[in-house]
């Protein structure tokens, strides 16, 4: 009699685990019933879960979340990706947008950067305060190019909204033009607090030229 008893209790934990086995991995009781998009500011929505390629209803604990992440972080405007599941049916992307730093003209149209060089897209209305980038060779794998994007990242507030112009032909000579003509002369991406703070400061004195290439030694023009 106890044994009987005994199989009855296994085939019964046996059935109950298998009927949650198959509630959690099969069943569409627990699937995928909203994708929630965090983050986006101007991707659409719907792209991102199109991309995501999560169908309804498709059991939540069996998405391939890294699956998911790559697909998603190969929009060309997504700088980063996380998906995460949320119980008891909701798979949950949150993205963070690349920005534009810098715009490369591209046959009549811009090309916009981020800080890593990357191309996020080609626009036709040229964005007014995004500066405009003069250099040989645009692209991540240039030298010149990511310099003059490590200086626009290091500027102030300030100072940035007022750039319009940033050339460079190699990574020493980073020049910046505002938006009144005035000319900087950065230089290379060394001690850019010190060379943000005395321009602050110098920008104060009439010049055309300021040149804080050498921030111990500075000269107005």
């Amino acid at each position: 009699m106890m044994k009987a008893r005994t199989v009855f209790l296994v085939l019964l934990t046996a059935g109950v685990v298998g009927t949650a086995a198959w509630l959690v991995f099969f069943s569409p009781v627990l699937g995928v019933r909203s994708v929630e998009i965090v983050g986006n500011v101007t991707l659409p929505a719907e792209k991102i879960r199109e991309t995501a390629g999560v169908a309804e209803l498709h059991p939540l604990a069996t998405v391939n979340l890294t699956d998911v992440q790559a697909r998603v972080q190969a929009i060309r405007q997504v700088a980063s990706v996380k998906v995460d599941r949320v119980w008891p049916g909701t798979l949950k992307i949150e993205i963070v947008e690349r920005e534009p730093v810098a715009q490369v003209a591209a046959g009549g149209k811009a090309a916009l950067l981020d800080k890593l060089g990357v191309v996020i897209e080609v626009v036709d209305v040229v964005p007014p305060l995004v500066p405009v980038l003069k250099v040989a060779r645009p692209g991540a794998g240039d030298p010149a190019t990511m310099a003059a994007l490590r200086v626009i990242g290091s500027l102030p507030g300030e100072i940035g909204g007022r750039v319009r112009q940033v050339s460079a032909t190699t990574a020493e000579d980073v020049t910046l033009t505002l938006s009144d003509g005035r000319t900087i002369i950065w230089g290379g991406v060394d001690r850019p607090e010190d060379k943000a703070r005395i321009l602050t400061s110098m920008l104060r004195r009439k010049a055309e030229v300021y040149d804080v290439s050498s921030p111990d030694v500075i000269t107005l023009k």
